[in-house]
C-alpha cells in the first residue's frame, strides 16, 4: 500500500466531504457540511480553507486536515486553524496525523507565511488530547472558544 498525502482540488471535493462525515461520526457531531458547499467554500473565487490529504489509491481516502488562514497581532503574524483533521481507523498510530499536520503547515507557510497551528479539541477526545500533547500542542490559559450561529448573525446583521 501506497500513502500519498497532497493537497486537495476541486475534484477531491466528494472524497474529503466523506472523511470529513467520518470524522463527525467519530466525535459524535452532526455533519451539515456538502459536497457543493465544500466545492464553493475551498475552490471558488475566495477559498476559504485548503485540505490536505492522504490517499492509498482511488478509493475512499485515508486521512485528511482542513485548515484556513489566521491571524494574530499577539503571535505577530499568520498561522493556520486547524479545524479538521482526521485518519481512518486502520492508519491511526502510524504519524498519518503528524504528516497531515506538518504538511498543513508547510503549505501554509508558503501560501500564507504561516508560522503557527491553532487548533481546538474536545474535552472528551482523550486520544486526542494525548496525539496534541505529545506534539507540544498548548493549552491556552484565560481563553474560551465562542461561536455566534447563523441566528446570531442574522441578529446581529440586523442591529445595523
Amino acid at each position: 500500500m501506497s500513502l500519498r498525502l497532497r493537497l486537495a482540488a476541486a475534484e477531491d471535493a466528494a472524497r474529503l466531504n466523506a472523511a470529513l462525515a467520518g470524522l463527525s461520526r467519530d466525535l459524535g457531531d452532526d455533519h451539515a457540511a456538502e459536497v457543493e458547499t465544500l466545492r464553493a467554500a475551498g475552490w471558488g473565487p475566495a477559498a476559504a480553507f485548503r485540505a490536505q490529504i492522504a490517499e492509498t489509491g482511488p478509493g475512499p481516502l485515508v486521512g485528511a486536515t482542513l485548515y484556513s488562514p489566521v491571524f494574530s497581532t499577539v503571535r505577530g503574524g499568520a498561522g493556520i486553524y486547524v479545524s479538521d483533521l482526521w485518519a481512518s481507523p486502520a492508519m491511526r498510530g502510524q504519524g498519518l496525523g503528524r504528516r497531515l499536520l506538518a504538511a498543513a503547515l508547510a503549505d501554509g507557510a508558503e501560501t500564507w507565511g504561516a508560522g503557527f497551528i491553532k487548533l481546538a479539541a474536545y474535552h472528551a477526545s482523550v486520544d486526542a488530547l494525548r496525539f496534541y500533547d505529545r506534539l507540544g500542542f498548548q493549552v491556552i490559559e484565560g481563553q474560551h472558544d465562542l461561536l455566534l450561529d447563523a441566528a446570531g448573525c442574522a441578529a446581529l446583521a440586523e442591529s445595523e
